[in-house]
């Protein structure tokens, strides 16, 4: 795959500016830019260009414009360093073993060479800071010179942000110091492994099944000398025949390059590798470390049964770790939720026996030793972007679908037609695939359709894509290029339509056509899953523009290149399962402005939900890394949120219905009645209830459009909630009244004020809403949120409020909530008058309650719930959806 002219000159202006920014210590002087680009342009406009360049194009004053908004971004990105916190045990090892003196004074042959690899992508800063969180879990793990260790960490990232770069990194950094075998688990599906082992191959081995990749070829002279044992290739996974014959005539008790495995997460797999190693091996391995890369940890490597007879994965992991003397085990993962299914009281036992059987493992999987959690570079498209930030501009809400192809469905589901929603996107695909090229981005393009799990149905789904496509084509191959080609055909007229209403780019509509005319026919559909008969690769010369349909082979890891439109319509709320699902985060460069997800809004809201819930849970992180607490620590965070616990609790319905206490922990949480009934008596009644909470209540101080009232008794507030009617597992209410029976403590109320109409006998206008939906047998508020902004802000001084904003968003409400003296009951008179839906209450009470964050260490806010049959059934109505594989 051929670069542009202007990729080429990006390129080559790119390296010259790199080369100064190293000269210069890591800066960028003002104008430096600037002066690039004017030496540039004398270049282009000189007879030298075609053997600068070697090839010939032509630059115009847009694309000198475009050249310089392109290197700002590229060396304007920004990356800071990751947060680490220790286990005890950890705390007492030497953990600058590696970037005090070993570094130093080491020959880094496989990081060196993949540094200069990533200088041909990654800006400056960004290699900088891998490097540098690289050399911080290097000083975690072990030190592969001493005699034994056993290391569990885990590194969380954001999803599709990197991570695999980032472990790419420290496998080369462990093969310097010498780590003998490395192993990467990566995903269950074949085209993940596949693509993991591509991607280490042009990291790490330099070499593919046949010829020099990546950092391979970087290094000719020595590549074949260095060249690690891959036990693995891009096509085949680990097998004891293959495995046999690429390691003749090694000596495994004296090897020189290491031994590398990617592998799938699989039992048969994980087996067959343990029994080769063991046919090498008598006794334990004592002369070699091993690094195992536990890729996306959260899914099935967590042990959830008995500790001596755990899961199968589970087992074959811990398995392969007790065959060495020394082994360190690092989980990299984006949703760590899942990893409070590791008992982390289990710490002392070094192995385990198992059960009626003479076979060993290692203890569990828990991080005990450390927890590394990166950040995500400036450049980022990620979910807070996308679904809080610019919902607007990158979301489109689809309702059109259920008539088609519900949400629910079988696997022989009868399928004739696709909602009108699925070919608006298909058409803006086929334009983002012509105005990438017109912007000289030739490079692959994707569209991910994911709406059943089941195999059968993808299969329905391509053949009338394929067939809404056929008909498509045959226009624009017939049409396009006539002046009144909208008039000739309706296919047209729509992708003209939608062009104009959607683009505000910097080409015309005659330049659309132009490019459609030529691009058009390279656009193809491919079924991802386990039965597919076409395989989806990027790994090749040719381009692909490819509309690739799936369900869960398109989720955990797998990278679509070149994203640019979704369409979603898959239905769960389990953090892990969810975000996996989101293929559509990680870097846009040049294409994120034409960039588009189609979802029904509640999944939307699914989104935000899970969004808000894990930047309080990794606040807490950072608070735990600044004072010195321990993954133990964060592990017990994770298992009090009440947020976790309905997942944990929604995912073992079916298996543990027994009533149990758990520890809930509210610090810092906002619980908010969004859902109402459709009876407007209730309404009534609990207007009536909020007037005689307001009036039992001495004057309140005015601030802005709210009124508060402080330091009020508990037993109002109770009595208030008590009598408050709301839907039942639309909010986690029993909470609330747990801590009211468990904690004595003064609480504040605010109610708060808005723009709608006087509230008689209140004391305030009402709050504006007119958004609400209607799901059938209760209304719900849109984007599921009943306070808007930051409405802690009205309890603190203004100049706590101006220090918050200094705080990432996602970090603000935390912030704000660490400075609250005393859980707050919000108090919302919504003016619903104004409704979409024809919803006959225009006036509507709600509630919200705050809980202060009292940091990580602190058990005031922490209450004992017990979980019973009864909560499971009516908190969980929603978690319906079985988390089965596709078909």
């Amino acid at each position: 795959m051929g670069n542009s002219f202007y990729e080429v000159v990006f390129e080559f202006s790119k390296k010259r500016l790199t080369e100064k920014y190293s000269v210069q210590n890591g800066v960028l002087e003002a104008g430096d830019i600037e002066s690039e680009i004017t030496k540039t342009r004398k270049i282009i406009e000189s007879e030298v260009k075609t053997n600068i360049f070697n090839q010939d194009g032509n630059f115009l004053d847009s694309d000198y414009k475009r050249l310089q908004d392109d290197l700002e971004k590229y060396f304007n990105v920004r990356m800071n360093l990751g947060l680490v916190i220790k286990g005890n045990e950890q705390k007492r090892r030497n953990t600058s073993w590696y970037s005090i003196n070993t570094k130093a004074n080491n020959m880094n042959f496989y990081w060196d060479r993949l540094e200069k690899l990533y200088k041909g992508f990654l800006s400056p800063q960004v290699i900088k800071t891998v490097d540098d969180d690289t050399d911080i879990i290097m000083n975690q793990i072990g030190d592969p010179r001493e005699d034994k260790f056993s290391i569990y960490g885990m590194v969380v990232g954001h999803v599709q942000s990197g991570k695999t770069s980032n472990y790419a990194s420290l496998i080369c950094k462990a093969a310097d110091m010498g780590y003998k075998f490395i192993v990467v688990v990566a995903g269950d599906k074949n085209n993940l492994r596949n693509q993991t082992q591509v991607r280490i191959n042009q990291a790490f081995v330099g070499k593919n099944d046949t010829m020099m990749v990546g950092v391979g070829l970087n290094d000719l002279q020595n590549a074949n000398k260095m060249q690690p044992i891959s036990l693995t290739t891009e096509t085949h996974d680990f097998n004891t025949r293959d495995a046999r014959k690429n390691s003749q005539g090694i000596n495994f008790d004296n090897i020189n390059t290491p031994v590398l495995l990617v592998i799938k997460k699989n039992a048969s797999t994980l087996s067959n590798v343990i029994k080769w190693i063991k046919s090498h091996y008598s006794g334990k391995i004592s002369k070699h470390a091993m690094l195992l890369i536990d890729d996306e940890s959260d899914y099935a490597s967590i042990n959830t049964k008995e500790e001596d007879n755990p899961t199968t994965i589970n087992k074959e992991l811990r398995a392969l770790l007790e065959l060495f003397e020394k082994s360190s085990y690092v989980a990299y993962t984006a949703t760590p939720y899942a990893n409070i299914f590791i008992d982390h009281t289990i710490e002392d036992e070094q192995s385990v026996k198992i059960k009626d059987m003479d076979e060993w493992i290692s203890k569990d999987l828990f991080p005990r030793d450390f927890i590394y959690a990166l950040d995500a570079p400036s450049n980022y498209f990620g979910a807070e972007k996308i679904f809080i930030e610019s919902s607007d501009k990158y979301l489109v809400d689809i309702n059109d679908y259920d008539e088609h192809i519900p949400l629910k469905h079988k696997k022989d589901y009868s399928l004739s037609e696709l909602p009108n929603s699925l070919f608006e996107a298909i058409n803006v695909f086929m334009l983002n695939v012509a105005i990438r090229d017109l912007r000289g981005q030739v490079k692959h393009n994707s569209m991910l359709v994911n709406i059943s799990r089941f195999s059968d149905i993808h299969e329905k789904i391509a053949c009338l894509i394929n067939e809404y496509l056929k008909a498509l084509k045959k226009d624009i191959s017939a049409y396009i290029l006539l002046s009144n080609s909208a008039e000739q055909s309706s296919f047209i007229s729509n992708l003209k339509d939608i062009f104009e209403a959607k683009f505000n780019i910097e080409f015309s509509w005659q330049d659309i056509s132009n490019k459609l005319s030529e691009i058009a026919n390279s656009i193809l559909v491919i079924e991802v899953h386990q039965n597919s008969k076409k395989r989806l690769d990027y790994n090749t010369d040719e381009r692909i523009n490819v509309i690739a349909v799936g369900g869960l082979s398109l989720s955990r890891g797998f990278t679509l290149e070149g994203l640019s439109v979704s369409y979603f319509i898959r239905s769960t709320i389990f953090y892990d399962t969810l975000m996996q699902m989101g293929r559509w985060f990680g870097y846009r460069q040049g294409y994120e402005d034409l960039c588009k997800i189609y979802m029904p809004e509640d999944i939307k809201n699914y989104f935000r939900f899970i969004i808000e819930a894990t930047n309080e849970l990794m606040y807490k992180f950072k608070d735990m890394a600044e004072d010195g607490l321990t993954p133990y620590n964060f592990g017990l965070a994770v298992r009090q949120d009440p947020n976790s616990q309905l997942q944990i609790t929604a995912k073992n319905k079916m298996k543990h219905a027994e009533e149990r206490y758990v520890s809930l922990d509210l610090s810092g949480k906002l619980i908010e009645t969004v859902r109402f009934a459709k009876n407007p008596r209730l309404h009534e009644m609990n207007l009536n209830n909020l007037k005689n909470l307001i009036e039992s209540l001495d004057k309140g101080d005015k601030k802005g459009s709210a009124i508060i009232y402080k330091n009020i008794d508990k037993s109002k507030i109770s009595n208030f909630i008590n009598n408050f009617d709301v839907i039942k597992a639309h909010m986690q209410l029993d909470f609330v009244k747990t801590y009211l029976e468990e904690k004595n403590t003064m609480w504040d109320v605010v109610l708060y004020g808005g723009k709608g109409e006087f509230a008689e006998g209140i004391g305030i206008n009402m709050e504006e809403r007119s958004k609400l939906q209607d799901k059938g047998k209760y209304i719900e508020l849109g984007n599921r949120k009943l306070s808007a902004g930051d409405p802690e802000k009205v309890l603190l001084d203004d100049e706590i409020y101006e220090q918050s904003k200094k705080e990432k968003r996602g970090d603000r409400s935390s912030f704000l909530r660490k400075n609250l003296k005393n859980p707050v009951l919000m108090l919302h008179v919504l003016d619903a008058k104004n409704n979409q839906i024809g919803f006959e209450c225009s006036v509507l009470p709600a509630y919200g309650v705050c809980f202060p964050n009292d940091g990580v260490d602190s058990n005031s806010q922490t209450i004992k719930y017990l979980i019973n049959k009864v909560y499971q059934e009516e908190m969980f109505l929603e978690f319906n959806e079985l988390e089965e594989q596709d078909d």
